[in-house]
């Protein structure tokens, strides 16, 4: 506040040029000229002695600057009349509160925030902190900092400012939720515990060694601004907003006498009444807003009506004044306005004069008394006060030596002019004295206007008392009742009331916020004993009546049919009588005295000003005057308010809460209160949000898809007509901006759901992908009783995810094109080896499953409705990775082995899916693979041939007890027939067959290697998991026929060269067998084996080699060592 008793003389310059960025109110008086740019800008500069005559160029800037500046100046006058009217909101606001349900918001991350959190988990990664952590919690860890806390599009979402704290930590806990249910039970600790534990040392490493979570101090409002703010909180808010000065606020608050709560109810009165009165003459000269049917017109009207009468029971719902006694209130019409109302006088309340009695508090102080002579100093003398009609009360006794109290009466009454009677006693010391002796007396008539301080009283004593010159020191204080709103002595003379020139005691009594009563009393009376209400008059200054003797200046009130002539004594008093009775009139006039008037208007014309007399001088001094005494009724309030909404809504985006386009409470009452004070309508007020809210969409702020739901189903209501809030008129003009705005959001929407990855990374903000398609289907409606069909929607939602596999692909592409370039200066694509474009392929594979899985992980929920959507979606998306694939996969040598890794990977991918697996791609996978597979197979099988052969001829039937410890690195034999060279088996995994194949060395070489290739073979197509169970079953069926084939070529020649050693060996009683018969023998025995192994088909039948095995064993019924 500014202080009234400041220096004025000191601050004349510095508001000198305050003063020039104050501007009048629109339409309210004339602009204030800017002074012509310079016309020669260099002889300012250094002061040339002749003119130089100015280019175009120079003018033209002239031009635009001046331009500019008038441009800034209409805007600074524009915002400081809309400060004008809000500020009158926040004083007295009758109809919003401040809400206390809207959901709180969290603090939002910017990109210093986000930084400092990427080093705090690094350090965490590199074991640089306290924080101790099992293998499991560090791999959560780091897939949560690669995957989530590296991502563009999560530092594109805190550029945004639609990402808070509260967002990485939901994503990280679903994260966990996953490992963690995969996690084995452990006895005595729960999966719970475990999360419990997991969350608590992530917020360790969010904090930090500082609390993190704690945001600076970077403005004071900014972190209360989702409390409820009170009065002094809004002006500052909307300070920021609109820009307004300090000074310019302290300013507009006197002017307008924001604390006077009296005031501002009368503004309120007057703005209600213009509001009539314009509705009035709009239906009298027709001129009405275009709307979409002509029979609206008069309906319009009535919603004027409908809406200011709403307006009108909300003011008079309130209190006179609160912390006031209970005061009923009385709903009584206005009287002014009964024609457009169409109230007749048989409908008009007339108040009684127990209408209007009222209740006052006295409190009675009795100091001392002074000049008491007549008693002996120890002689006890006391004090009564009473208030007549009421109750008697004593002070205490005290000596006349030292008549001194300070006690103090309380008393109550309803007398407006009481009568107070205090008395001094002394204690009669006589036998017979039935009372106490009277010492003197004095008797008060106090008002509420009385001075509240304590003085001296002249005592009137007995006949013959010594105490003539006895005094009593006492304060009278009498309270004013929040409902009388003045009181004092006038003079009155009217035609209907108070028909005698004479010096009466008025009180103007505020019985309800939209009546007033003007009423004189008499001494000990609690009823009027005239009373007349205000309702309908006009107070106004006039002259001196020379006929009437009694009073110096004069006002009178005027009614049709009626005149009542007052005076009073001195200007002052008669200045606040004015002012009270205009606030009580509610008229749209504003009195001004004459000689206030001549200063204002020295040239005699019309002046109509607003401001308070009090005020008048600095309002007028610092070009405040024109702004305060605008008439609300004639401005514009629709565009008014469209700006208000912009500013606040830019605003509060910007503060340092995660708003995604919600206002505060606080912002949100001051928006409600304006609207229903000036009138915006409601279809107006959502249309221009909703444009607001699509810009900044547009421009890459995140927005709740649920607020642009509500102001969208709002006005679709509305121009529907449905009537959301009780308006039946559709405008024109609002039909068009519905359309408008309503294909401008569909756009919108298309193109969010078409970058869902990138709008709504990781699923952020919580379940705004699914409001957004919920919000689709509500823009795709035709009006809002018919649905639109399900097939429509979908339509709609398939053609935006075909556009989001192109651009989902293309973005991935760019990203691996990024990191290969970071990693290492290679070829493109086109230059690149065969090795190299395979190697680019396959991990440009495992970036696309990463993408299909994080978009059934965080965004299949919101696609629930329509699952096969997001399949197709998968199936168009790896369609564009087919083209880069084939590409690359036919860039490979014939016969290169080195791509089985790449469908390995994408077919564990596709395989345990639903809806890709043997879909589109699944299925172009397999044709590209299958002649490959068949080739390898062939290939093989020719390779194994050969090799049992050529070994078999060779072999020299030593046991083998090394050979398997390198099997796994040993490259297959080459085949001298085959012009090329065999491949390698791929190795994916561990081999499951390695344990088993260590455990075999007593065979020959051949027979190991044989049994080595078969098994191997049969692993590499059990991993290859092929989908289609036909085509399996073949693989698996052709292997175990090689295998059976293989086998038994190798037990027959084992068996023929058995048989041809044992008749070669010398047969003797010592049974002396040669080694290589017992590897022989070795081998049939590990053929035996291997056959159970590799050659059961799925019927479980076995293959007859089994049988070529019992003569064998015959010939050695003992075995061998």
């Amino acid at each position: 506040m500014l202080d009234p008793s400041s220096s004025e003389e000191e601050s004349d310059e510095v508001l000198e040029e305050e003063r020039r960025d104050v501007l009048v109110a629109a339409g309210g008086g004339s602009p204030r000229s800017l002074p012509p740019p310079p016309r020669d800008p260099r002889g300012r500069e250094a002061g040339a002695a002749r003119a130089v005559s100015p280019s175009p160029s120079v003018l033209s800037e002239g031009r635009e600057e001046q331009e500019r500046l008038q441009r800034e100046e209409r805007e600074k006058r524009l915002r400081l009349q809309l400060y004008v009217f809000i500020a009158r909101c926040i004083a007295h606001p009758f109809n919003a509160k401040q809400p206390t349900d809207m959901a709180r918001r969290q603090q939002k991350l910017n990109k210093q925030q986000l930084q400092m959190l990427k080093e705090r988990f690094q350090a965490f990664l590199n074991g640089e902190t306290q924080i101790v952590a099992d293998e499991a919690f560090c791999n959560a860890v780091r897939s949560y900092y690669e995957v989530f806390l590296k991502s563009d599009r999560v530092a594109r979402m805190v550029h945004s400012g639609g990402c808070s704290a509260n967002d990485f930590r939901d994503v990280f806990k679903k994260n966990i939720e996953k490992r963690v249910r995969s996690l084995p039970e452990i006895d005595g600790l729960s999966k719970e515990t475990v999360l419990s534990s997991w969350l608590a040392k992530y917020d360790a490493i969010y904090r930090g060694e500082e609390d993190f979570c704690k945001q600076p101090n970077r403005m004071a409002l900014s972190a209360v601004s989702e409390l409820i703010l009170s009065k002094e909180q809004l002006y500052e808010m909307f300070q920021q907003i609109l820009g307004i000065k300090k000074l310019e606020h302290q300013l507009i608050y006197n002017a307008c006498q924001l604390d006077n709560g009296d005031e501002q109810a009368a503004q309120i009165r007057r703005e209600l009444d213009g509001r009539l009165q314009l509705a009035e003459q709009m239906a009298r000269e027709r001129k009405f807003p275009k709307f979409v049917t002509r029979e609206m017109e008069n309906m319009y009207i009535e919603e004027l009506r409908s809406s200011v009468n709403l307006l009108m029971a909300n003011l008079e719902s309130l209190p006179v004044s609160k912390g006031g006694p209970e005061f009923k209130l009385q709903k009584l019409k206005r009287s002014q306005n009964s024609a457009f109302l169409d109230i007749g006088d048989e409908n008009e309340v007339q108040l009684s004069k127990s209408d209007v009695v009222l209740s006052f508090t006295l409190e009675i102080v009795i100091m001392e008394v002074q000049g008491l002579k007549s008693v002996a100093p120890n002689r006890i003398v006391y004090c009564t006060m009473e208030v007549e009609g009421g109750e008697k009360l004593q002070t205490d006794q005290a000596e006349a030596s030292r008549p001194q109290w300070g006690t103090q009466g309380d008393f109550t009454t309803t007398h407006p002019r009481p009568v107070v009677k205090v008395k001094l006693f002394t204690e009669s010391t006589g036998v017979l004295a039935l009372e106490d002796k009277e010492l003197g007396r004095v008797v008060l008539y106090p008002t509420s206007n009385s001075p509240k301080s304590p003085d001296l009283h002249k005592m009137i004593v007995p006949k013959n008392s010594q105490d003539s010159d006895l005094k009593i020191k006492l304060a009278v204080r009498m309270d004013k009742p929040p409902h009388m709103k003045h009181c004092g002595y006038l003079y009155a003379l009217g035609q209907k009331v108070w028909k005698r020139w004479k010096k009466r005691y008025f009180v103007l009594v505020q019985v309800s916020q939209y009546t007033f009563a003007m009423c004189s009393y008499r001494e000990k009376k609690s009823e009027p004993q005239e009373l007349m209400q205000l309702e309908g008059y006009t107070v106004d200054y006039t002259a001196p009546h020379t006929g009437l003797q009694g009073g110096r200046v004069f006002f009178n009130a005027v009614k049709e049919g009626d005149t009542v002539i007052f005076a009073s004594d001195d200007e002052q008093d008669r200045i606040l009588w004015v002012q009270a009775m205009y606030r009580a009139t509610g008229q749209s006039y504003k009195p001004v005295p004459a000689s206030q008037a001549q200063k204002m208007n020295p040239k005699g014309g019309n002046v109509n000003t607003g401001i308070s007399p009090l005020y008048t001088d600095r309002g007028q001094k610092h070009g405040m005057d024109e702004f305060i005494s605008a008439n609300p009724c004639k401005f514009d309030h629709a565009s008014l308010f469209r700006l208000l909404q912009r500013q606040t809504l830019d605003h509060r985006l910007n503060d340092s809460y995660s708003c995604l386009g919600w206002f505060s409470p606080g912002q949100v009452f001051v928006l409600d209160e304006y609207c229903a004070r000036y009138g915006v309508r409601g279809c107006h007020r959502h249309l221009c949000y909703l444009n607001e809210l699509i810009e900044h969409s547009e421009n890459g702020s995140v927005i709740d898809p649920t607020l642009l739901h509500y102001s969208f189903a709002f006005c679709a209501s509305h121009v529907h007509g449905n009537r959301p809030d009780g308006i039946g008129t559709v405008s024109v003009e609002e039909k068009e901006r519905f359309e408008e705005i309503k294909d401008r959001l569909s756009s919108l929407l298309e193109n969010q759901i078409s970058h869902f990855r990138y709008c709504f990374p990781f699923g952020r903000p919580e379940g705004a992908l699914k409001a957004t398609l919920s919000l689709l289907e509500r823009v795709l409606m035709k009006d809002i009783a018919t649905p639109i069909p399900a097939e429509e929607v979908k339509k709609v939602v398939r053609k935006c995810l075909e556009k989001a596999a192109l651009i989902n692909y293309t973005r991935l592409t760019e990203y691996a094109k990024i990191e290969a370039t970071a990693e290492k200066d290679s070829e493109t694509m086109n230059q690149a080896t065969p090795a190299r474009k395979l190697e680019e392929v396959l991990h440009l594979a495992e970036l696309c499953i990463e993408v299909l899985q994080q978009n059934e992980e965080h965004h299949s929920e919101a696609f629930a409705w329509w699952p096969e959507l997001l399949a197709e979606h998968a199936e168009k998306f790896l369609s564009l990775y087919s083209v880069d694939m084939d590409s690359a996969l036919e860039a490979q040598l014939q016969d290169s082995w080195d791509s089985f890794p790449l469908f390995q990977l994408l077919n564990n991918a596709l395989r345990n899916d639903t809806f890709l697996c043997n879909g589109k791609f699944h299925k172009h996978l397999q044709e590209i693979f299958v002649p490959m597979v068949i080739r390898y197979i062939d290939l093989m099988e020719s390779s194994i041939a050969q090799s049992i052969h050529r070994g078999l001829e060779q072999e020299s039937w030593q046991p083998v007890k090394s050979i398997t410890n390198s099997l796994p690195n040993v490259a297959l034999p080459k085949v001298p027939s085959l012009p090329l060279n065999l491949p390698q088996i791929p190795s994916f995994t561990t081999p499951t067959w390695m344990t088993s194949l260590y455990d075999s060395t007593n065979g020959s070489a051949t027979s190991e290697d044989l049994f080595w290739k078969l098994d191997a073979l049969q692993m590499f197509v059990f991993d290859l998991h092929w989908p289609e169970p036909e085509f399996a079953h073949h693989l698996e069926q052709r292997l175990k026929l090689m295998a059976t084939d293989m086998i038994e070529a190798c037990v027959k020649r084992t068996r023929i060269a058995f048989e041809l050693k044992l008749q070669k060996t010398n047969k003797s009683t010592d049974l002396r067998i040669p080694s290589s018969l017992c590897t022989m023998f070795n081998v049939l025995v590990d053929a035996k084996k291997q056959t159970a192994k590799l050659c059961i088909l799925d019927g479980g039948q076995e293959t007859f080699i089994i049988f070529l095995f019992y003569p064998v064993i015959f010939i050695f019924p003992f075995g061998f060592p």
